[in-house]
C-alpha cells in the first residue's frame, strides 16, 4: 500500500509531480486536450512538438473566441492574427511586421537573391534606390513604360560610371515650368539627318562640306544644314516637311 501511495503522490511512469509543476521524462503522448499555463524544456534540451499531420497553437480570449493561430503543416506554415511581427533578439526591433493595411520590413538591408529580381504589381514608393558596391543599377520595363515621379524632383546620379537611358521608341524630356539644362564638357548628338539647302547665290558646292549648322524644325526635330555666310535653316526643309 505504501508503494502505491508513494507512486500516486510523486507521479506515475514518466510523469513526476514537483514543486514547480509536472515534469515529463522522454516522449509523452496526449489523446485529449492539455491545459497548462507554461511549457518549457530542460536547460540543456530543446522543446519538440511533433504530430503526424500538423502542429497548431491557438490563442483565445476570455470568451473562448479564437484570436490567433499558428499552424505548422507539411506544406506550409500559416499564421492567422491581427498583426504578425518578427523582432530582433538583442534590442527587440521589429524586423518584419504584417497586418491588413501594410507590410513593414525594419531590417537595415533587404536582399532579393532570385535571378528574376523583385516583381511589383503596382507602384513602389521609396526615397532611395542604389545597387550593391561595384554593381550596376538597372531599372527596366521590357514590355511597358518606366515612370519615375516625385513632387520635388527626381535625381539620378552615377558618381563613378555612366548613366544610360535607352528605349525602343521615343524618349521624352519635358519640363512644364522650368528648363532642360545640358551641362557637359562635350555634348554629342549622333545620327542627325542632313537637310537640303537651296540658295540663289553661287555656292562652293564643289568643295567638300565640313561645317554644318544645327537647325530645329517647328515640331522640334533637329537636323543639320550646310553652314553658309548666314543661317541656312529653313522651315521648308525636306527634313521638316517629312517629319
Amino acid at each position: 500500500v505504501y508503494i502505491i501511495y508513494n507512486q500516486l503522490y510523486d507521479g506515475m511512469g514518466n510523469l513526476r509531480v514537483t514543486k514547480k509543476g509536472i515534469r515529463l521524462e522522454g516522449i509523452s503522448e496526449f489523446l485529449l486536450p492539455l491545459y497548462v499555463k507554461e511549457i518549457h524544456s530542460r536547460k540543456d534540451s530543446p522543446l519538440v512538438l511533433q504530430s503526424d499531420r500538423n502542429v497548431t497553437v491557438n490563442a483565445r480570449n476570455h470568451m473562448g473566441q479564437l484570436t490567433g493561430q499558428l499552424t505548422i503543416g507539411a506544406d506550409a506554415v500559416e499564421a492567422q492574427c491581427k498583426r504578425f511581427e518578427v523582432r530582433a533578439s538583442e534590442d527587440g526591433r521589429v524586423l518584419f511586421s504584417a497586418d491588413e493595411d501594410e507590410i513593414t520590413i525594419g531590417a537595415e538591408k533587404l536582399k532579393v537573391t532570385g535571378t528574376e529580381g523583385a516583381v511589383f504589381g503596382h507602384s513602389v514608393e521609396t526615397p532611395h534606390i542604389r545597387a550593391e558596391p561595384s554593381q550596376d543599377l538597372r531599372l527596366e520595363s521590357p514590355t511597358r513604360s518606366l515612370i519615375m515621379e516625385a513632387p520635388r524632383g527626381v535625381q539620378v546620379s552615377a558618381a563613378a560610371g555612366d548613366f544610360k537611358a535607352t528605349c525602343r521608341k521615343e524618349l521624352h524630356l519635358q519640363s512644364t515650368e522650368g528648363e532642360i539644362f545640358l551641362n557637359a564638357e562635350t555634348i554629342k548628338l549622333g545620327n542627325l539627318p542632313t537637310g537640303s539647302f537651296s540658295s540663289s547665290s553661287p555656292s562652293s558646292s564643289s568643295s567638300r562640306q565640313t561645317v554644318y549648322e544645327l537647325c530645329v524644325c517647328p515640331n522640334g526635330k533637329l537636323y543639320l544644314s550646310p553652314a553658309g555666310l548666314g543661317s541656312t535653316c529653313q522651315s521648308s526643309s525636306n527634313i521638316c516637311l517629312w517629319s
